[in-house]
C-alpha cells in the first residue's frame, strides 16, 4: 500500500515540478489561445493527473481514449461522470472521442494467425460496429464535442485490394454520422489500410462527405515511408478535421524507425506549423507522444515532446 502511494506521489511531483516557474512563459507562448491539447493517457491513464499536467501548460484541450485503465468505449458511467466533472474543474475541453472504431480486421480479409495489435484496452469486431458507432456518438454528445476518431481496419498486405470495402463501409458510417450531427475524423494510422497522407486524401475525396474528415498524422505517414511527409500533407490539407503530433527517428543501431520526442526526429514541425498557418488551419491538435524514455517515465516523455513542440511553435510565431 505504501509503495503504491509513493509511486503516486512521485507521479504528482513529476507533473507539477517546475510548473509554477513555467506558467508565466507558457501563458505568452504561441500555444496559449490555440486548440492544442494532449491525448490524456499519453501522460497517464489517471485522468485527474493527466489534466493537472495539461493545465500546468495552460492548455485547454484533450482527447479521451483510456481513462483509469479502461478504454473510453467501455468505461462505466461513474467514470464518465467523474471525467466530465474533472474536465470542467480544469477548464479543459474534449477535442474528440478517440474511439477504436474500425480498428479491427476487415471481414473480407480475416486476421493473420497469431497476429497481435495494440487496441488500447478495447477489443471489438465488425459484429460490434453499429453499437460502437452509436456509443461513440453518445459519448461525443456527453463530452460536448461533435468529433469521433475512426480508423480503416488493420492493414493488409495489399491495401488496394481492401480499398473498395473500406471506402464503402466508411461512406455508410458517414451517412449515419450525418443523421446524428457527428463529424467522423479518420486517422492515417500506419497499422491500418489508410496510413499515409496520399491514402487519406484519396478516400476522403472518394467518399466526399462533409461528415468524414481526416486526422492528419505526419509521424504515422513517415512510418510507412511517406517522406518528405509534406507531400502527403498536400493530398489531405483540404480535408483535415483534427491533427496528431508525434515525431520519428531512425535507430542508429538497428536502422529501424522509432518514436522520438517532437523536435528530435525527421518531422519538421516548424515547417508543418507554417503550412497550417498558410493554409488557414486553426482546428484542434493533439500531442500523441508515443515516444517513451528509457526510464519509462510517461510524464517526462510527454514533457520532452511538448516542450519540443512549443519551441517549434515559438520559432514559427
Amino acid at each position: 500500500m505504501s509503495r503504491n502511494l509513493t509511486r503516486r506521489d512521485l507521479l504528482r511531483t513529476s507533473i507539477v515540478v517546475g510548473a509554477a516557474c513555467r506558467l508565466s512563459a507558457v501563458d505568452n507562448s504561441p500555444a496559449a489561445g490555440s486548440k492544442l491539447g494532449i491525448i490524456s493517457d499519453e501522460v497517464t491513464d489517471n485522468l485527474g493527473e493527466a489534466l493537472d499536467f495539461i493545465s500546468s501548460y495552460s492548455l485547454h484541450w484533450t482527447e479521451l481514449r483510456v481513462i483509469w485503465g479502461k478504454n473510453i468505449m467501455v468505461a462505466p458511467q461513474a467514470d464518465l461522470d467523474r471525467a466530465k466533472k474533472l474536465l470542467a474543474e480544469h477548464n479543459v475541453q474534449v477535442s474528440d472521442i478517440a474511439s477504436p472504431m474500425f480498428k479491427w480486421n476487415l471481414p473480407q480479409m480475416p486476421a493473420v494467425t497469431g497476429e497481435k495489435r495494440d487496441t488500447f484496452k478495447a477489443s471489438f469486431t465488425e459484429e460490434d460496429a453499429d453499437k460502437v458507432l452509436e456509443d461513440s456518438f453518445r459519448l461525443a454528445r456527453f463530452f460536448g464535442t461533435r468529433k469521433v476518431r475512426i480508423f480503416s481496419y488493420w492493414r493488409v498486405h495489399e491495401p488496394d485490394k481492401a480499398y473498395p470495402y473500406v471506402r464503402d463501409r466508411l461512406a455508410k458510417a458517414a451517412q449515419l454520422a450525418a443523421q446524428n450531427d457527428i463529424l467522423l475524423v479518420l486517422e492515417n494510422e500506419h497499422s491500418c489500410n489508410v496510413g499515409t497522407g496520399h491514402e487519406l486524401g484519396r478516400i476522403l475525396k472518394d467518399v466526399n462527405s462533409p461528415n468524414l474528415r481526416g486526422v492528419w498524422d505526419a509521424g504515422n505517414a513517415v512510418m510507412l515511408g511517406e517522406f518528405p511527409y509534406l507531400e502527403g500533407y498536400q493530398a489531405v490539407r483540404d480535408y483535415i478535421g483534427h491533427v496528431h503530433i508525434k515525431d520519428v527517428r531512425k535507430d542508429p543501431k538497428t536502422g529501424k524507425l522509432e518514436w522520438a520526442p517532437v523536435g528530435a526526429g525527421v518531422v519538421d514541425w516548424r515547417g508543418q506549423m507554417q503550412a497550417f498557418r498558410k493554409d488557414g488551419y486553426s482546428g484542434t491538435m493533439s500531442l500523441e507522444t508515443h515516444y517513451l524514455r528509457p526510464d519509462g517515465n510517461k510524464v517526462e516523455s510527454t514533457r520532452e515532446s511538448l516542450e519540443g513542440l512549443l519551441k517549434a511553435m515559438k520559432e514559427n510565431s
